[in-house]
Order: C-alpha cells, then structure tokens, then sequence
C-alpha cells in the first residue's frame, strides 16, 4: 500500500517500495537534443601544455632569454701563467712568514762573537759585516711583507721621533761629555793603546746615521717588535748592543767606561722600542739616528 501523503521530491524514498524509486532521466531528443560543441583547439592545447616534446607557439614555447654580453676570455696559457706565479707568490710568502726571526737574531749575535778576533786592527770590518748581515734579514723580511712596513706616516709621529732622541740625547751630552768622548773613540778606532787610530768622521757618520739604524730599525723594531712586547725587544736589542760595542772597550784600563755604556745602550734600546710602539716605525728610526748623533758623533768629533 502506497502512502498517500505527498512527500517534498528532495526526500529520500522507502527502497523496499518500487514505486517510491524514480525512474531514470530520459535524455532529450529531437528537437529538444542540442549536443555541446567540442572545441577540439582547447584540447590540443590542453594536451601540448603536459608534453614537454611538443612546442606549440603561445601555450608551451619557453621564453627567449637575451644573450649576454660575456667578455673575451683570457688565453689558457696567460691564465696558468697567472695562476703560477700567484702560486709562487703564496709559497714564498709562507715560507717567509713561517720563519723564526729569532734564528736570525741568533745568527747575528753568533757573527758578531765569532768575528771578535777582528779587534782591534780590523774593527771597522767587523761591524761592516754584522750590521750588513743584520739589514739583509731585515731587508728580506720588507721584501716578503712579514715585517711592519713604513705607511705614509704623519708630521706629528715624526717630530716625536726627533723629540724622543734630543730628550734622550741631549742630558747624556751636557752632563757627560767626557765620558761620551773617551767611549766614541774607544767605539769608533782600530788599534790599542798608543797605537790608537781614529776612524774618518764619514766612515764613522755613515755608520751610525745610515749603516746601524737602517739594520736595527728594521729588524728589532720592524721585524721582532711586530708581534713581540716592547720590553722584550728592548732586551734583546741591549743585548746585542753589548755583545757588539763591549768588546771594542779595553776593560782592564775602563771599566767604568764600560759600565756606563751598558746602561746608556739599555736606556736607548727602550725609548726605541717605546717610540716604535707609540709613534711608528718610521718615528723609531728618526730617534735613533738622533740619539746616535747626539752621544756618539757629536762627542767623537769634540774629542
């Protein structure tokens, strides 16, 4: 029995009832029956944009990149040139920043003791040769780049450099002359006793305002201080100082001269090494040919 009571057509119907099951749409026809028109571009288009094979102009071709201007490129052999002397560039640099500048030092202090039996007839030889030996380490450290270079430097570092050696020089002078005298003679001579000859002032001038302050300006102030405290290379420069001007002194006729001028070239060793520190390599130098004119030349000239 079929229930009479109507029923909205969205609702579902008792399956276990026949009738309440729908029939099935019944498609169109005749004059009612228009089929969709199929748009057989759309699909090739459609087909073409997943077949990468396939390039159809406006739906899959990529677009065209601009070629760019490269510039011509260098020569296979000038680059391997190149390269090599890059190359050799690097290894000596490593070389030379692998070095120990205190085998150098030691090398110098060694000559400067083995080179004694020299005094007195051949003194001048002596330090010829050990302070050239000490500016070509120092030179070769400058040529490698493992010492400090000298910038462009400022008017004001430089006039403390000259400051520094007429505070240091000028006392020493005005309240020793004498002593100053006798230790630049003794310093600067070949010979011993009566037999005493006094260098010429050029030699004498172009040692100590050229030869020792070019030597140990670039390798105890360029080359050790560079990454050593000041106090140290103060040290080790006083050391070598003593080792180099204390044999030239007769001990037995001057001790005192002797004592006098281990404590003057301690002295001027720090303020080297402190001007280094404080105003510049370049500074440092200018003290030091200063002080040398100062204590050593002046009074060898009075003398």
């Amino acid at each position: 029995m079929v229930d009479p009571t109507p029923r909205p057509s969205w609702q579902p119907r008792d399956p276990a009832d026949p009738a309440s099951i729908p029939p099935p749409p019944v498609p169109p026809t005749g004059a009612d029956f228009e089929p969709e028109p199929l748009d057989i571009g759309a699909s090739f288009d459609s087909a073409a944009a997943f077949m990468p094979g396939i390039v159809v102009p406006g739906v899959n071709a990529q677009p065209t990149t601009p070629a760019l201007d490269t510039p011509a490129l260098v020569d296979d052999g000038e680059e391997l040139d190149d390269e090599d002397d890059q190359g050799d560039e690097d290894i000596a640099r490593s070389r030379g920043a692998n070095s120990d500048p205190i085998f150098g030092y030691l090398i110098a202090v060694a000559l400067a003791i083995g080179l004694t039996p020299l005094i007195p007839d051949s003194a001048d030889l002596r330090y010829a040769l050990v302070w050239s030996l000490m500016a070509l380490f120092g030179v070769m450290a400058w040529l490698l780049g493992t010492t400090t270079h000298i910038e462009r430097e400022s008017l004001e570092n430089l006039s403390w450099g000259i400051v520094f050696g007429l505070m240091i020089g000028t006392p020493l002078l005005l309240f020793g002359s004498a002593p100053l005298s006798t230790t630049a003679q003794l310093l600067f001579s070949v010979g011993r006793g009566n037999s005493l000859i006094l260098l010429p002032p050029g030699v004498v001038l172009s040692f100590l305002i050229f030869t020792q302050p070019l030597a140990e300006t670039l390798f105890f102030r360029g080359l050790l201080q560079r990454n050593r405290a000041f106090w140290l290379v103060s040290a080790l420069s006083t050391v070598w100082s003593i080792v180099l001007f204390v044999p030239m002194i007769d001990l037995g006729r001057f001790p005192v001269v002797a004592v006098i001028i281990s404590v003057m070239l301690l002295m001027v060793n720090v303020i080297y090494s402190y001007v280094r520190q404080r105003n510049g390599l370049a500074a440092a130098w200018l003290c030091q040919i200063v002080v040398n004119f100062v204590i050593f030349f002046l009074p060898y000239l009075g003398g």
